[in-house]
């Protein structure tokens, strides 16, 4: 991480303010409703990862991976212990307090561990890494006494200066030695660190170092590592950097995962650190030499597409994870707690998704990061994950930053991200710690938001944002509602494709309590509405259990079922039979010998689900079997899952409990659920159906 201020772009577009319009119902309630059978789909548990966690925060925040990353992690040096702070602190070479070699990731790797987080690690490029003195002392790039007096020094070392000549212009001292503080970097140099790595902790596979990321921020070497590496990175530079060094990773553990390019923002993504550096020379209106001798193509898709030929034509993939950094560029990374600056916060978070968001910073595009991401992948390099490794919306200790970190979360699962990585993590006191936690430890024991993402929408995700999950574990329906805004929302949760039971736990981070999570008085839950008001500034997590009776038990109508096929006349409520309650559904057959259907179209139950029916049949029945079964839609290929009971096997005048098992891998919601009949006979005459259940 770095400061965000704008680099290699000498223009800054002026700020746009709006007033957003908050849709209401005819009720005046901010609508929000949530599918929980569409858009279903897994969310990847890494979205909730930071860097540097402090003792005990792995562990309370639950967190799936954390990262050792930034621009110190591009120098450091493993035999020393120690690193080059670059542009960050005087370009100085410091040792970490102990000298035994690998510390720092030692400790970094064994307190995760502990806490059940993966490491990212990250693996130096740069073609120099931090020396030390004799008896672990400084060394620093720009001595005052070598290259002449500079702009600031350090006042602890007086001859470390930050590069910048006093000259006139204060120009940018050049020709510097990179060995005044540093010693060469080579992949050599690296595999033995790797090789220590899985000497102490095993290989990836064993329960060691999972995850390699390759160094920081490469279109940044020449501003951040001037010292060391004063012209831009390239294209082929980058490339041929990836062969060296992830080939070298991978021939040390082939199951390793390897995350990068690592590149800082919007620029990176499309020009080389050399054609931003030329571009801020001759305007970037004209042609850039790198882009030019590399196909015109942008920064990140070359590399990807060269990364999937040197697989294509090796078989070596060198390249699992793609990653990048991305800060907001107007000002959000700060502390800034203004309205406007909020007003500000409470927007840009869409340039992580939407399609319809022009981001009103320099940047003045549409961003859609996520999406952009995934296309990339899909055109260059089919097969892998994406993240986002770095980002900061800034704004730690205020509700502000806490709603606008709840968002992003929410944001992440959604979208179907793969990993990321706060910069870095908050200090366990503030409400954004706090909005950390509602996702992954909101009572304390572990319990999290969910995993599989559910369609879940808003009228203006500026002002109020919402996102929903269903866990496995206990099938409960999870909704985080967000109000970004300094005025309390009455809200309606509107549910649908799920069954709720009558009341929802609640969990609650706002201006009356922003030093702990409270666990709030239940909720009501009405049919399938929850109706509240929600606090300005406030993140709300409701946990909606399955209703514990049965999905249809037909007490007050058919509930939506029908029938169809020559026996079947038609089906009705009825209180002739019943086997839980006063009402069962009649299925009444007066036609010719063949088969039958009573169902219901579109249920909500979910893939894996065991789906129980109780079926009443007379003894003067010309029934031959009954089969209850499910039956996918056109995406699932129409598929049929029956399970064929003959007559018999079923008990004739009485109740029989029959059962299917909805298949792990079936596309849900379902085409329709029910109970087939075959008669042998034309025969008039009713069968029952009721407390259908999963």
């Amino acid at each position: 991480m770095r400061n965000t201020t704008l680099r290699n772009r000498n223009w800054v577009a002026p700020l746009i303010f709006a007033i957003a319009f908050v849709p209401l119902s005819a009720t005046g309630q901010t609508v929000i409703s949530v599918n929980a059978q569409g858009n279903r789909h897994a969310i990847n548990p890494n979205v909730y990862g930071a860097a540097f966690p402090a003792t005990g925060q792995a562990a309370d925040l639950n967190l799936p991976v954390a990262r050792y990353g930034g621009n110190s992690a591009s120098t450091y040096n493993w035999n020393l212990n120690a690193d080059n702070r670059g542009s960050d602190w005087f370009f100085q070479s410091i040792p970490d307090t102990s000298a035994t070699a690998g510390e720092r990731g030692d400790t970094f790797f064994s307190n995760n561990k502990a806490a059940g987080t993966q490491s990212l690690i990250t693996i130096p490029m740069v073609p120099y890494i931090a020396n030390l003195a004799s008896g672990r002392n400084y060394l620093w790039s720009f001595s005052v006494a070598k290259y002449g007096a500079q702009t600031q020094t350090d006042v602890y070392h007086p001859d470390s200066g930050n590069g910048i000549s006093t000259a006139s212009g204060n120009p940018f001292i050049t020709g510097n030695n990179p060995l005044d503080a540093c010693i060469a970097n080579t992949s050599t140099t690296q595999q033995s660190w790797i090789q220590h790595l899985i000497t102490k902790w095993g290989n990836s596979s064993a329960g060691g170092v999972k995850y390699y990321v390759m160094d920081n921020e490469p279109a940044l070497w020449n501003s951040t590592h001037r010292d060391i590496h004063p012209v831009g990175e390239t294209y082929t530079e980058l490339y041929n950097d990836y062969v060296s060094f992830a080939g070298m990773i991978r021939a040390q553990d082939a199951n390793a995962q390897i995350v990068g390019p690592e590149e800082w923002g919007w620029t990176g993504y499309f020009y080389s650190g050399y054609d931003a550096a030329y571009a801020a020379i001759h305007g970037w209106g004209g042609s850039l030499p790198d882009r030019t001798s590399h196909g015109n193509m942008d920064h990140i898709p070359w590399l990807l597409q060269n990364l999937k030929s040197y697989q294509t034509s090796t078989g070596k993939q060198l390249l699992n994870v793609l990653s990048v950094h991305y800060y907001p560029q107007q000002g959000e990374f700060s502390n800034d707690d203004s309205s406007g600056t909020q007003a500000i916060r409470n927007r840009s978070t869409r340039s992580l998704w939407d399609p319809t968001y022009t981001d009103t910073s320099w940047i003045n595009s549409i961003v859609q990061l996520i999406p952009r991401l995934k296309s990339w992948v899909s055109t260059y390099y089919p097969g892998l994950q994406t993240a986002i490794t770095e980002y900061n919306w800034g704004d730690e200790p205020n509700l502000n930053g806490a709603t606008t970190q709840a968002d992003i979360d929410g944001i992440f699962g959604r979208e179907g991200l793969d990993m990321a990585s706060r910069w870095t993590t908050p200090a366990s006191n503030t409400p954004t710690y706090l909005a950390m936690k509602m996702y992954r430890n909101y009572d304390g024991s572990k319990s999290s938001f969910g995993d599989t993402s559910v369609s879940c929408t808003v009228p203006n995700p500026d002002t109020l944002s919402s996102f929903a999950s269903q866990r496995t574990s206990d099938g409960a329906l999870t909704v985080m509602v967000i109000n970004k805004v300094t005025s309390s929302a009455s809200i309606q949760i509107n549910l649908s494709g799920f069954t709720p039971g009558t009341s929802a736990n609640v969990y609650q981070i706002s201006s009356a309590g922003q030093t702990s999570i409270n666990h709030l008085s239940n909720a009501t839950v009405s049919g399938t509405t929850l109706s509240a008001t929600v606090p300005a500034q406030s993140i709300t997590l409701y946990i909606i259990p399955q209703s514990t009776g049965p999905q249809y038990d037909f007490e007050s109508s058919t509930q939506g079922w029908t029938s169809g096929g020559a026996p079947i006349a038609s089906v009705a409520t009825s209180t002739t039979q019943h086997f839980s309650g006063t009402h069962s559904l009649a299925v009444n057959i007066s036609g010719a010998a063949g088969s039958g259907l009573a169902y219901v179209g579109s249920p909500t139950t979910t893939a894996g689900k065991t789906v129980t029916f109780h079926v009443w049949i007379p003894s003067s029945s010309q029934i031959t079997s009954i089969q209850p079964y499910v039956q996918q839609g056109a995406s699932g290929g129409w598929t049929w899952t029956g399970t064929w009971v003959g007559i018999g096997s079923l008990t004739k005048n009485g109740w029989n409990t029959i059962t299917v098992t909805v298949p792990s891998n079936a596309v849900t919601p379902l085409y329709q659920l029910g109970v087939q009949f075959t008669t042998g006979a034309t025969w008039t005459g009713t069968c029952y159906v009721d407390s259908v259940s999963w």
